[in-house]
């Protein structure tokens, strides 16, 4: 047996020489690209999204699709800052799942910029100080996450790519024992998505909201007979130990953030379009503008309603398609839309997150 052993890991050391090789070769390759282009621009979403379902359709196991996942966007990151290190700015503070939907887009090797608002996670793209923004969108559970919906009406950025995060809460304190637990520290809306988990494991202890899990995470941290609830990576930032995983009443709940950058995204093969419009104050002019895309077979996938502000009873239409906005069909319907419409301002189109 130990025979079989040394001559597994001899295998391994010859393998893993190989791999390291091919990594370097791979990198030589996307810097020579990197010179080649002639607008420059180390972050591409559509190659990457190609890049990653080619994997995924490569892969014969025995490792998961998942894994693979994100070994390729560690590589694509580790390549890409040996051409420019991007900056991306994101809803702060550090320990947060904004912080963990920016490491599934963009791997580690970024400099990563935690603001303290959605407000100043769009400034500090629009004015240069990062290449790229990170920002909510909407949950599963809780709905769209209006500041976002209203600031992406002014801004000269673009939706460039979009990620979707399984929202996995867990509870984690300074102790080992549950049985200590008097405060539970929490944003107001884990505190929610974990409502009968603490009622059935935890109901004696009081629930305190907090303006962040992050903030939740360091507060515990502080006392003994404290918890908090949030994602694994604030146990990790602020050295607490999990008692309990995946403690959130719904396991199929999401958050969905958009990428925003200075630039379109081009066509991937499965992409996604993002618009809002108006509409003319008169009986079915909402259901003339959306069967557009029913005449060109475009799906919508999203119709969300946002007031104007005008205190006319007017309102803004958030729209999700499928489909890039050069695809034909996608093309045509959008232009229909644009003749009948009052207003239509497109976000950008970019590959489609894999859930």
């Amino acid at each position: 047996m130990a025979d079989d052993i040394s001559r597994h890991r001899a295998e391994i050391d010859a393998l893993d020489e190989k791999i390291v090789a091919l990594l370097n070769e791979r990198a030589n390759r996307a810097a020579a690209i990197g010179k080649l282009k002639a607008n420059g621009g180390a972050y591409r979403p559509e190659r990457e999204a190609e890049v990653q379902r080619r994997v995924a359709g490569a892969n014969r196991g025995p490792l998961a699709n998942e894994a693979l996942a994100h070994l390729f966007t560690e590589i694509m990151s580790a390549c890409r800052s040996l051409e420019e290190p991007l900056s991306v700015a994101y809803l702060g503070p550090q320990g947060t799942f904004s912080e963990m939907a920016l490491a599934k887009q963009f791997g580690a090797s970024v400099e990563a910029q935690p603001c303290g608002s959605i407000d100043e996670v769009f400034r500090a793209a629009e004015t240069g100080a990062a290449q790229y923004a990170v920002v909510p969108v909407e949950n599963s559970t809780d709905g769209a996450i209006g500041r976002t919906l209203d600031l992406l009406l002014a801004t000269p950025l673009k939706i460039c790519a979009e990620v979707v995060l399984r929202v996995q809460q867990n509870l984690m304190a300074k102790g080992a024992s549950m049985k200590a637990i008097r405060k539970v520290y929490s944003h107001p809306q884990s505190l929610a998505q974990c409502h009968n988990w603490l009622s059935q494991h935890l109901p004696g202890a009081q629930r305190v909201p907090q303006a962040s899990n992050a903030e939740a995470a360091r507060m515990a941290g502080k006392e003994k007979s404290a918890a908090a609830i949030g994602p694994e990576i604030a146990a990790e930032r602020y050295r607490l130990k999990v008692l309990a995983r995946a403690i959130e009443d719904d396991p199929r709940n999401r958050t969905r953030f958009l990428v925003l950058g200075s630039h379109d995204a081009g066509p991937s093969g499965k992409d996604r379009t993002s618009l809002v419009m108006t509409t003319h104050n008169k009986p079915g002019s909402l259901h003339e503008l959306i069967a557009s895309f029913a005449t060109h077979g475009v799906n919508m996938t999203r119709l969300e309603s946002r007031p104007a502000r005008t205190g006319q009873w007017e309102y803004y239409f958030y729209v999700d398609i499928e489909g890039h906005q050069q695809d034909p069909k996608a093309a045509k319907a959008l232009a229909e839309l644009h003749d009948k419409a009052p207003f239509v301002k497109i976000f950008g189109s970019y590959p489609a997150a894999v859930l």
